[in-house]
């Protein structure tokens, strides 16, 4: 199935908008650093993000998030993704849903992906596949993803990320077949904002270590975030 710049998600998102006891929610995040699966989409400057998102009680959500981004000279300079997807559970979690990235000024470098996760306790595992991954027909990516959250006293958090991409495209993208990206850090929460403070790096992608003007670097840095999500509760 092929979507068209994210009009089955809304479609998704309109479904769940009319269904009982819909949730709206909206965010705004600062990052020092824009970065995917261990490689900077923003050459390692600042960015601002925010995304719109309704859930309903059967489930279903739906979302559209932004971010400013940086390649190089020319466009693009703004990424826009749409996605909707399933989940639910208690003592185990499920997630299935399919995300569609699009480049304002670049569209032959959109593309759709679709995921399925799993969670337990403080646990997820998450697979994902773009079978034409950054608008290359023919040619997919797959990423296999695990995540830890483990909360800490005063509001604190620790939390780990571990990735590996390979599939046909990322050799013609990025000139290896394969690479692994890891994370770990610590998160603050303080009334309605969320921080976190992570070590991300992606350097077993080596063809894109030290690039000019650190575009899609994938070396190793810190990086800083804090967001908010509206409607505030009083909680």
């Amino acid at each position: 199935m092929k979507l068209t710049k994210g009009f089955a998600a809304l479609a998704l998102l309109s479904a769940v908008t009319t269904a009982n006891a819909a949730d709206f929610s909206a965010t705004i995040t600062g990052t020092t650093d824009y970065d995917f699966r261990g490689v900077t989409q923003s050459a390692q400057d600042p960015a601002i993000q925010g995304s719109l998102d309704v859930a309903a009680d059967n489930g279903l959500y739906a979302g559209v998030w932004a971010s400013n981004i940086d390649w190089g000279s020319g466009d693009p300079n703004v990424e826009i993704d749409y996605y909707a997807g399933w989940g639910g559970g208690e003592d185990i979690t499920w997630d299935l849903g399919v995300a569609y990235y699009t480049y304002l000024g670049a569209s032959t470098s959109n593309y759709a992906e679709y995921y399925a996760g799993l969670g337990w306790s403080y646990f997820e595992a998450k697979v994902w596949y773009a079978p034409g991954y950054a608008g290359l027909s023919g040619k997919n990516e797959r990423y296999f993803e695990g995540n830890v959250s483990y909360p800490l006293p005063a509001n604190f958090g620790l939390t780990a990320h571990i990735g590996y991409t390979n599939g046909s495209a990322i050799k013609p993208a990025f000139g290896q077949s394969s690479y692994m990206d890891w994370s770990a850090g610590v998160t603050y929460s303080w009334k309605h904002i969320d921080m976190s403070l992570l070590w991300v790096d992606g350097s077993d992608m080596k063809t894109l270590k030290n690039t000019p003007d650190d575009i899609f670097s994938s070396e190793a840095r810190a990086i800083f975030a804090i967001s908010t999500t509206f409607p505030w509760s009083d909680e």
